[in-house]
């Protein structure tokens, strides 16, 4: 069965753990209650965690480029391949799109507040647009586009798992094997030595050979001389 490659599945299972977790975080941080200090410390994980999804993607990418993607089963019509695929660039162009207006809130915030990422690498705005005019109502509309465009990707990825159950569990293919990890299977071994099993002719009475005009055995003979 032709399966991805071990990189791109880690790099796959990576960006969709990063993926959930910056939803959840998007979430906790604006509706939860908390003190400033921990908003501040959630905005800026965000926001390190979305620049890092938006390399990974870029990584991704690149080694797709040069090792393909595995072909569906040729079971599969037309029209779900062509769902499929579709599906795979709306999800690329939101995971390009989603760290890019976050980027871009930072960099026309009127605020000006530092980041750092990870708190380590001081981090730059974005070329061009860190010239542009800083205002409140500029960073609205790109908080806006970073929103829907979280949202968007949520009802993507649902669509998504689902899709990959169904292969899994009603048509029963191999579709979502190929992006899992190979699992060596384990095999049951026993401790005790196979025991043989009885010669079938050894075990014949060397009277019925006499019955059927075959000679005895050598041993029935020699037994008949003495």
């Amino acid at each position: 069965m032709p399966r991805y490659t071990l990189v791109a599945i880690i790099l796959h299972w990576i960006i969709a753990f990063d993926i959930i977790l910056l939803v959840v975080l998007g979430v906790v941080m604006v509706q939860l209650p908390m003190s400033l200090e921990t908003r501040f410390a959630l905005f800026q994980l965000h926001k390190s965690i979305g620049i890092t999804v938006l390399f990974l993607v870029l990584l991704r990418i690149a080694w797709r480029i040069f090792h393909p993607a595995p072909p569906l089963p040729a079971r599969i019509p037309r029209a779900q391949r062509l769902a499929a695929h579709g599906m795979h660039y709306l999800l690329y162009a939101l995971m390009f799109w989603i760290p890019l207006t976050g980027w871009l809130v930072l960099s026309v915030s009127s605020l000006k507040l530092p980041f750092r990422l990870y708190g380590i690498v001081d981090w730059p705005d974005l070329p061009v647009f860190g010239l542009l005019k800083r205002g409140h109502a500029a960073e609205s509309a790109v908080a806006v586009l970073h929103v829907y465009g979280a949202w968007i990707i949520v009802a993507a990825v649902g669509l998504h798992v689902l899709a990959a159950l169904r292969h899994q569990f009603v048509e029963r293919d191999e579709v979502l094997q190929r992006m899992l990890p190979a699992w060596p299977v384990l095999k049951r071994t026993t401790d005790r030595p196979a025991v043989p099993e009885p010669d079938a002719a050894a075990s014949i009475d060397p009277r019925c050979h006499r019955e059927f005009g075959k000679p005895p055995s050598d041993g029935s003979a020699h037994a008949k001389r003495q």
